[in-house]
């Protein structure tokens, strides 16, 4: 039974010496050597010293493409025309499937055609020494972000080659991302992995680990997106992680999302050890963008203007190309100039929101309902008590494919577009907190002129993509704020 317990040094050597066999690139990672290399690096590639030195929010986009060169060039154009402060290599999806012969010939067919014949960079098959080269060439810090659920090797190989963060987590890469993966597996494959990042920051060497706050992206509430933070962050820093940047992912209403965010830093400061130091990273928009460019930079304008209220220390941002699929260079770097444009004009208003410090105090409350019933779970123990949660419904994550998963949760806006729940399945809250949320979606249902239904919830994930926050029913007869038949009645 999987325990959240510290692997010993003979553990992590045994998985070590196992998991660089799956790939010949493996037999190049050696740990002193390793370190010694990153005490070379110069200090403005040290990531978690630039990230949790910085007195303003870091951007950083998603990026990445096969080849080294092109890599390379990439990531000097978001850094020189997008002024990226932190730069990403996106990982490709054979990589994050562990099917590193297909990457190998994903990254063949790339090199021959000079075709992106791969939707990220495959940095085990780049192995320790053009991760090494990439880090040389790029005058920025950079991060490897990717979605693998199991990320023991792909970390062992970017660790040692250069890279000095690392995105995601055993819940936040298994729940979102995969049907059939045993949530306890996957923390047993995380707890290598941050092993490893707490064995190279007690030789000094500094590891930024950073769970994926948005998870499925869609709706999410944001006191299971704190939880599962939460959770992420104490399991990294049982194996000895002490720089953590928790996630979130904007759900649109300004109030909210500035709430949450700074629940998010109160939190983690709370539940995490005084020797960790937590910083928080906000994402941009993870739904449905509208498909025309002038209307998508107005989704990326209000991520930007929430971020320069809310202020976290880091914010993952989009381009107005999203409906597109993959960016170019360019469309990306001008995703980075809108969000720093409207930072740099905002950053500096004293801007006071009504009803912030509430929505923080309903989003605390509820994050606490959370954490309480995980440790009741699992008597104390964070990794069985997530496993037993997740397996009563007690903690849930909405439209998740994970069979580890109830997916009995299902989130709408309320009448000023903040998430609530609306079906709330097993999810451990209180019956005055689930009253809240019934009331407010009542409200909205009111407004509207008709019953609560899941009409809301489908009318809600795809209102962004049509350019509303709120996916109001429409009429030919003046509308449900009318009274009016609509639609989606």
């Amino acid at each position: 039974m999987i325990r959240d317990e510290r692997l010993t040094a003979d553990e992590l050597q045994r998985i070590d010496e196992r998991i660089r066999d799956d790939w010949p690139t493996g037999s190049a990672v050696d740990f002193e050597e390793a370190i010694a290399y990153h005490e070379s690096l110069p200090a403005h590639k040290q990531f978690a010293d630039v990230l949790e030195s910085a007195d303003r929010p870091l951007l950083q986009p998603r990026a990445g493409v096969p080849c080294l060169d092109d890599q390379v060039s990439l990531l000097e154009h978001l850094h020189g025309e997008g002024a990226a402060d932190l730069l990403p290599t996106t990982i490709d999806s054979y990589t994050r499937d562990n099917e590193y012969g297909k990457a190998q010939e994903g990254l063949e067919n790339a090199r021959e055609s000079g075709d992106a014949t791969l939707n990220g960079f495959p940095a085990v098959n780049h192995g320790v020494e053009g991760c090494r080269e990439l880090v040389d060439r790029v005058d920025a810090p950079i991060e490897v972000r990717h979605g693998t659920p199991d990320a023991r090797l792909l970390a062992a190989v970017t660790f040692a080659g250069g890279f000095q963060s690392f995105e995601g987590g055993p819940i936040s890469y298994n729940i979102p991302y995969t049907k059939e993966g045993s949530l306890a597996q996957t923390i047993e494959h995380w707890q290598y992995v941050d092993r490893l990042a707490g064995a190279y920051t007690e030789r000094g060497v500094t590891i930024n680990r950073e769970p994926f706050g948005p998870l499925t992206g869609t709706l999410v509430p944001p006191s299971i997106a704190i939880a599962i933070m939460l959770v992420e962050g104490k399991l990294a820093a049982t194996q000895g992680v002490r720089s953590l940047t928790l996630g979130y992912g904007q759900v649109g209403n300004v109030v909210q999302d500035v709430a949450a965010l700074r629940a998010l830093r109160k939190l983690g400061n709370e539940y995490l050890r005084d020797e960790v130091c937590v910083t928080t990273v906000f994402h941009e928009w993870m739904g449905g963008f509208p498909p025309d460019e002038a209307r998508a930079n107005g989704v990326i304008g209000l991520g930007g203007t929430t971020a320069a209220i809310a202020r976290p220390d880091k914010v993952i941002t989009k381009s107005p190309q999203e409906f597109q699929g993959v960016p170019t260079k360019e469309a990306n770097a001008a995703g980075l100039r809108t969000t720093r444009q409207l930072i740099d004009m905002v950053v500096e208003q004293d801007i006071v929101l009504d009803g912030v410090d509430e929505e923080q105090a309903l989003i605390e409350r509820e994050t606490r309902c959370l954490m309480d019933a995980i440790e009741a779970h699992g008597d104390g123990d964070v990794a069985q008590g997530t496993i037993e949660a997740f397996e009563s419904g007690a903690l849930d994550v909405p439209f998740a494919p994970s069979d580890a998963a109830e997916g009995a949760v299902l989130p709408a806006r309320d009448d000023d577009g903040r998430v609530r729940i609306f079906e709330w399945g097993e999810l451990a809250m209180d019956d005055d907190i689930k009253e809240i949320h019934r009331a407010r979606l009542a409200d909205r249902a009111e407004t509207e002129g008709r019953k609560q239904s899941f009409r809301m919830v489908a009318d809600d994930v795809d209102a962004i993509s049509d350019g509303k926050l709120i996916g109001r029913p429409t009429s030919d007869t003046g509308g449900g704020r009318d009274g009016g038949e609509t639609r989606a009645d």
